[in-house]
């Protein structure tokens, strides 16, 4: 763990430093300001919104926006510059120790930035607005890290079994064309095919085979409208009999989509010749 440790502090130094980071941490923390500001403007209201509607309006922003992101910087960590790669690797590091460190470093970047740039949003809507609702808002900052982490996960494992630079990042985007855009349509295409019993069932389990849909799912039941998202949302609660137990299995689904991706790039990347 003090290999792991070491690797992942510096890591994360040189991702902070680096203003990618920063200009990401102020487009979230300026987002989050204007949907605030604004959100009220099409319905004739002017001034700031709450916590609960900004909440609402971000997720689905951040849906979109933080599994990019994270691919890239997951992809770009093992398919950067190649000197870099060979003075890490000659180094007496287990290569395992390597994935992980280098995972929970960006994971240790991304985190920051994400709740540096929402912390000082958000500090800005408790002024105008109050604090009611900020424990969602706290909750919504959570989910989007763990969003981060499972994407940043599949962008090294992709880095890794790619190999050459171009084709890694063609790996990274089609992963996130197809967890973001294509997968529910493939979803629902599918539950056509099916008897409406074993459907019904499909529907519930393809929840666990998007780390988007569990946060997704997981957001709308924070905000008290787990029927928002359908079938599965309603499906999920009933299963589990409750929220509670609900938001718990959508916790381990996202943990896990952020340790198995990484635990096959480590076992890949003992077997590469590098």
């Amino acid at each position: 763990m003090g290999t792991v440790t070491t690797l992942a502090l510096f890591e994360a130094k040189v991702h902070i430093r680096n203003r990618w980071v920063l200009v990401f941490a102020l487009v979230f923390g300026c987002t989050a300001v204007a949907i605030a500001a604004f959100g009220l403007v099409t319905a004739g209201v002017a001034g700031f919104q709450g916590f609960a509607r900004t909440t609402a309006s971000l997720l689905n922003l951040a849906l979109y926006v933080i599994p990019l992101v994270s691919l890239m910087m997951g992809t770009m960590s093992f398919a950067g510059e190649k000197h870099a790669s060979e003075l890490l690797f000659v180094q007496p590091i287990a290569r395992e120790h390597i994935v992980w460190g280098k995972l929970l470093g960006l994971w240790l970047a991304i985190a920051m930035a994400t709740g540096f740039g929402f912390g000082v949003a958000g500090m800005i809507i408790a002024v105008r607005m109050g604090g009611a609702g900020v424990t969602r808002y706290v909750l919504f900052v959570g989910l989007a890290s763990l969003l981060a982490l499972a994407f940043l996960a599949l962008g090294i494992l992709v880095a890794i079994a790619g190999g050459r630079k171009p084709r890694a990042f063609g790996y990274a985007l089609f992963l996130w064309f197809f967890f973001v855009l294509f997968y529910d349509l493939l979803a629902i295409g599918l539950t056509f095919l099916l008897p409406e019993p074993i459907a019904n069932r499909f529907v519930f389990l393809s929840l666990f085979g998007n780390p988007v849909d569990l946060v997704r799912v997981s957001g709308f039941m924070m905000l008290d409208s787990p029927a928002i998202f359908g079938a599965a949302g309603v499906m999920l609660v009933k299963f589990f009999g409750g929220e509670g137990r609900a938001h718990a299995a959508v916790l381990v689904g996202t943990i896990l989509w952020g340790i198995l991706p990484a635990w096959l790039a480590q076992r890949l990347l003992r077997r590469q010749d590098i």
